[in-house]
């Protein structure tokens, strides 16, 4: 299994949410903010039952694959049965797929399953889900990431509630595990968010709704 990410001390990896950019022009869009910095593209999916919003398939991931064929793919699954996508997903060229912990009865079996297929895997969790619903999982997953909104829309402000339980991850896991942070992350929080222990920070409008993308991911990143 190839590595995560790779982990710069008082920085965080920066992943561009594709669900800001514009599909009319996506291929465009994923190239050009790599060439601007960005260290990896994330992918959000949604299913329009565990999220109140439809989004985007394993044929959007294999689009972001053909336009950028050496680009690390993250993929958030907001759905109801994120097993039943594993295949789908890593054929479609996804390198992670991070699923919800309210939605799996046997979370380390799923975890299991998507690193035999040769991926790395996540566990996500809601605003209000309490960072020891993953606890025992610690040792297993490869990511963790804390929605810093309420699922299901971009464009959310950021909930400061979700530092803490950042924190209390990061001192629990090694230097090999990564704590990613998605949702309503700008330059005005980013530090805080760095400083609570985050190695990957996820930002979608502030991204694609700028003039600049390199000067948005430069501050992101270590501004």
């Amino acid at each position: 299994m190839e590595p995560l990410f790779r982990r710069s001390v008082g920085q965080a990896l920066i992943g561009p949410s594709i669900l800001s950019a514009n599909f009319g022009n996506l291929d465009k869009d994923v190239r050009s903010v790599l060439k601007a910095g960005a260290d990896y593209i994330h992918v959000d999916v949604m299913d329009g039952h565990f999220v109140p919003n439809l989004s985007m398939g394993p044929a959007v991931c294999a689009a972001v694959r053909r336009a950028a064929p050496r680009a690390w793919i993250d993929v958030h699954l907001m759905i109801t049965n994120p097993a039943d996508f594993v295949a789908p997903f890593i054929a479609a060229g996804a390198n992670n797929l991070t699923f919800h912990i309210e939605t799996v009865a046997k979370p380390a079996a799923l975890i299991r399953q998507i690193q035999s297929k040769g991926a790395t895997a996540g566990i996500a969790m809601k605003p209000q889900t309490p960072w020891t619903a993953i606890e025992s999982l610690l040792s297993l997953a490869n990511l963790f990431l804390v929605m810093s909104v309420h699922p299901g829309f971009s464009g959310q402000k950021f909930l400061r509630s979700a530092l803490p339980k950042v924190r209390a991850i990061r001192e629990r896991i090694s230097d090999k595990q990564r704590v990613e942070l998605d949702g309503g992350v700008t330059p005005q929080n980013a530090q805080a968010c760095r400083r609570a222990g985050c190695d990957a920070l996820v930002s979608g409008s502030e991204i694609f709704g700028s003039k600049n993308y390199a000067r948005v991911i430069s501050a992101l990143r270590s501004g």
